[in-house]
């Protein structure tokens, strides 16, 4: 496709097994997106930009059916299941949009938002990303969760992510070339965003629970994710142990000025069993914990120094 025949609007959305909801999610989003307010003075054009993750169902066919009903609807076919950050990845390098939209197929975001961000944009804002008003479509623990990890994301990096702000939102296409730029295959996109800079601001919006279909999500996988979030984002956590071990170290030489000092004063006593094993226990308690957190950093080393694709495209539907 030329430049001149490029979309004003690319919406992009990773999905993975979602045969029962790429229908309803078509149907509401073309629906919205060809009602949108016109944009200096025309109707603004668009394109939905599947991205098949590795899915195991008819996913695809339910998007190629989607396809054979309004060529505005495209997709690329991952050759298995690389994650959905790799997927992100993949929709921003093959969307063709002025503005961007990542969306989940879920429907949890509403697409009217849309339209609000498109205003926001035309404002003069590169970056407009949604901030749910609340979390009462979650459950408890993870409304818990979320809130601490944002809590020490923020604390730990420079890179500030808005709290309550997922991936739903618009991005300029200079913002857009700009992720494109950034070669690292641990990724986690919330950073690359807040990373990249430019004029932000936020549109607030209820989120409401899943109706079709069930999430993909489970908690290990979010841990997961935090740990790559702050991993990718901030050495805080190696340093961390810098301080604790030299911390350690000072009390053990005060402790042992200590004992040097009460055997000349008051002659050698039987050190207590007890001490030495709490002691022994900590001190290994701390090595194997520092340990821990160093091997993610080296395994993330790993990853990076192989170059290998962030993701491979099995199939293109609709064209590049």
């Amino acid at each position: 496709m030329a430049v001149a025949d490029a979309p004003l609007l690319s919406v992009i959305v990773p999905v993975k097994d979602e045969e029962t909801v790429i229908g309803a999610f078509v149907a509401r989003v073309t629906q919205v997106l060809d009602t949108l307010p016109p944009l200096d003075g025309a109707t603004p054009s668009w394109e939905i930009l599947f991205i098949d993750d590795g899915s195991q169902d008819t996913t695809l066919a339910a998007i190629h059916a989607a396809h054979r009903g309004d060529s505005r609807i495209r997709a690329l076919s991952l050759s298995r299941n690389f994650g959905k950050e790799a997927a992100l990845s993949a929709g921003l390098d093959h969307a063709r949009g002025a503005a961007v939209v990542p969306m989940d197929v879920d429907l949890q975001d509403p697409p009217e938002v849309i339209a609000d961000m498109l205003l926001r944009w035309r404002e003069g804002y590169d970056v407009v990303y949604g901030v749910r008003r609340n979390r009462m479509a979650d459950s408890l623990p993870k409304r818990m969760t979320a809130d601490l990890y944002y809590r020490a994301h923020n604390w730990l990096s420079s890179d500030k992510i808005p709290e309550h702000a997922g991936d739903f939102r618009l991005l300029d296409r200079k913002v857009v070339e700009v992720i494109k730029l950034m070669p690292e295959r641990n990724r986690f996109m919330k950073g690359l965003f807040a990373w990249s800079g430019f004029r932000q601001t936020a549109v607030e919006y209820d989120r409401v629970p899943r109706s079709i279909g069930e999430t993909k999500f489970n908690y290990w996988k979010l841990w997961t994710l935090a740990i790559d979030g702050i991993t990718s984002a901030s050495t805080v956590p190696l340093r961390v142990w810098s301080y604790l071990g030299a911390a350690i170290a000072l009390m053990s030489l005060f402790y042992a000025v200590y004992l040097v000092l009460r055997t000349v004063f008051f002659g050698v006593d039987v050190a207590g069993y007890p001490s030495m094993m709490v002691a022994t226990l900590f001190l290994g308690g701390v090595q194997l914990l520092s340990l821990g957190v160093l091997g993610e950093y080296v395994g993330r080393i790993l990853v990076e120094v192989k170059h290998r694709p962030i993701y491979i495209v099995r199939e293109t539907i609709g064209g590049d």
